[in-house]
């Protein structure tokens, strides 16, 4: 019986070539930077670095869209619409669509490419659907780095589709310049259905399917969630009449326009204000933050003494023998990341440091 031939080992990229044809605007050169990025072997995950690093020097910026809403509402079929008319306007369109994930072979469920054929046809258009993979926030893991890659690569606007709405998605709004919920028409309890956190966070609400029969209903709905709008906050980085309720219908293109107006005047009073810079400072940070916390979290399981110890104390805790709290904070020791108090410089702990005055 003769041995099965050893499986060729699969050529790694030339980053050189890989970056300066990313940094042309090649899609399938992008298409095959974000499939690096969203891999999980080591070896990738160096390149995937190295690679950011390189095209990093070109500090071009696009204009990124979150962009969320109830299941149901027509998030694909807004944003198909949508990305025709900027590309009609002379835009290149990038559109990072987060699909949930199949529980049995991580992959994306249901396919938003698929759903937006004319767009994917643009050739000023890039649509990549990603799995979630369990990630929170409506996001995936490497959706920040595809940011990255995209605006490298040219695109005058990146629309980032989150899984759905809920409080966990306005992590969208941690990596976007502006923050869009779509709403479908509806009455009475609507403003129940949806939480508040995300209200909160966005810029712009859009009340889509506002045509033909649901065109009356649309227009109630809209003054509800105006009126609501004036209710929730007022930050520093709004100017007056922001946040604002538009309707939109992604059939007929009713409102479409004056909603890129709003979203551009937004963007350029922020811009004037120093706040989009100070939102950009804090993303990054938030990034690196964001990270340490995988990293983290993945020597949890990529490490086999920390796996080990994990599957022993996990033991432990079914058995009784140990609290939840107790071997967590074992595990924390053996990491070396057992949190410390913070101490002054007289070295009180700094919850105790008795509070001066002047």
């Amino acid at each position: 019986m003769t041995a099965a031939p050893p499986r060729r080992k699969a050529r790694l990229p030339d980053l050189d070539t890989l970056a300066d044809r990313v940094a042309a605007g090649e899609r399938r050169a992008l298409a095959r930077a974000i499939t690096l990025i969203e891999s999980t072997r080591p070896e990738d995950r160096a390149l995937s670095t190295a690679l950011l690093q390189k095209l990093s020097g070109l500090k071009r910026q696009a204009l990124r869209i979150g962009l969320s809403g109830t299941p149901g509402v027509g998030k694909s079929t807004f944003i198909e619409a949508f990305g025709i008319a900027l590309i009609d306007a002379g835009l290149k369109v990038a559109v990072l669509a987060v699909d949930p994930s199949s529980t049995r072979t991580g992959g994306s469920i249901l396919g938003d490419k698929t759903r937006m054929e004319r767009l994917s046809r643009a050739p000023e258009a890039f649509i990549r659907p990603s799995p979630s993979l369990s990630h929170l926030g409506g996001v995936s893991r490497r959706t920040r780095e595809a940011v990255a890659l995209v605006e490298a690569a040219g695109f005058d606007v990146v629309l980032i589709e989150t899984v759905g709405v809920g409080q966990s998605e306005t992590m969208v709004a941690e990596m976007s310049d502006l923050f869009v919920l779509l709403l479908a028409p509806a009455g009475g309890d609507e403003l129940q259905g949806v939480k508040r956190g995300i209200m909160e966070t966005a810029d712009l609400i859009l009340v889509n399917k506002a045509d033909g029969d649901l065109k009356s209903t649309a227009t109630r709905t809209c003054a509800d969630y105006a009126g609501a709008l004036r209710l929730l906050r007022k930050r520093p980085e709004d100017p007056e009449g922001f946040p604002k309720a538009l309707m939109v219908s992604a059939v007929t293109g009713l409102g479409l326009e004056q909603a890129w107006s709003e979203m551009q005047a937004l963007a350029k009073w922020r811009q004037a204000e120093g706040h989009w810079d100070a939102r950009r400072a804090a993303q990054a940070r938030g990034w690196f933050e964001a990270e340490v916390r995988a990293g983290l979290l993945a020597r949890l399981t990529e490490d086999t003494a920390t796996r080990t110890a994990m599957d022993r104390l996990g033991a432990d805790v079914a058995a009784g023998k140990l609290t939840a709290s107790q071997a967590a904070e074992n595990i924390l020791e053996t990491l070396g990341a057992a949190p410390a108090l913070e101490t002054d410089p007289e070295g009180a702990p700094a919850g105790d440091t008795p509070e001066k005055t002047t």
